[in-house]
């Protein structure tokens, strides 16, 4: 999944300055400092997976997570490419059983959880302003 990230979009390897050098796709991909930051992104989508029903349950957390990722670069439009990596990596892992129905179900979810990143991502470039 990302590995498709920098396929998508080659600009966010400047994003991940890490104690390990990560020039090449390669490098930042096999750095500990990375596999650290993928566990995290898979957590947080494990946790969506699992409070589907209350959602809601999630705003403060994925509202801070929103800032934190405004306060380091990251622009919106990279939750975009991680998304469609999400959907790249189900769709190679799942085969035949990735439908059109669950494509649409993991979209919502993850349309759902970028929304409120991006309402604390807004909310903090405003607090920046002020």
């Amino acid at each position: 999944m990302f590995s498709r990230l920098f396929e998508l979009d080659p600009a966010l390897l400047s994003l991940f300055h890490y104690s390990t050098n990560c020039d090449s796709k390669q490098d930042c991909l096999s750095s500990p400092e990375f596999l650290d930051h993928v566990t995290k992104v898979m957590l947080v989508i494990d946790a969506a997976v699992n409070h589907l029903d209350d959602l809601h349950s999630l705003e403060d957390f994925l509202l801070n997570l929103g800032r934190k990722h405004q306060a380091v670069g990251v622009s919106t439009q990279s939750f975009t490419v991680v998304g469609e990596s999400l959907l790249y990596m189900l769709q190679c892992s799942l085969g035949q059983a990735y439908t059109a129905p669950l494509r649409q179900a993991w979209l919502n979810m993850y349309s759902i959880v970028v929304g409120v990143m991006s309402r604390g991502w807004s909310k903090n470039g405003d607090d920046k302003a002020d």
